[in-house]
């Protein structure tokens, strides 16, 4: 089953190398790939300080346990992505980046506007106490009739 997946990922990644290598010559597809590597080990090397920054975010509400969860693993494969050699690696490995980045900066506004519209909208209703006393112990003739 392993292989249905990787055969078409091996011909993809040499035909868009090989495309690049014509494009833009060998020396600068060995720049483009050594770049690439150092970007990624980078991110890696940085991985501890960005997954204890997320579970600050975690710890604050900014972001739900499965939000944490795809964060930190698109993170750590668009790393990976960028280390392994090959143009299709490193445009998937950009693509996790960006859905991190996703994750982090836009998808965490929505839950927090709605979480301020249902303030707005319910607003009063949670914090009305309906009580009625009954006190047995008075006569009639102490009670007050009001019309």
């Amino acid at each position: 089953m392993l292989i249905f997946i990787l055969l078409p990922y091996l011909f993809l990644e040499i035909y868009f190398s090989l495309k690049m290598l014509e494009v833009i010559g060998a020396f600068w597809a060995t720049v483009w790939t050594i770049a690439t590597m150092m970007i990624g080990t980078a991110l890696i090397k940085r991985a501890p300080n960005t997954i204890v920054g997320n579970m600050q975010s975690l710890q604050q509400g900014k972001l739900d346990f499965q939000r944490f969860q795809d964060v930190n693993t698109a993170y750590f494969l668009g790393a990976l992505l960028l280390i392994l050699p090959g143009v299709f690696s490193d445009f998937l490995g950009v693509l996790a980046l960006l859905y991190t980045v996703y994750l982090q900066f836009i998808a965490k506004m929505r839950p927090e506007q709605n979480r301020m519209n249902e303030f707005y909208t319910h607003k009063g209703e949670d914090d009305v106490i309906d009580v009625e006393i009954v006190d047995e112990h008075t006569d009639s003739y102490h009670r007050i009739e009001r019309d």
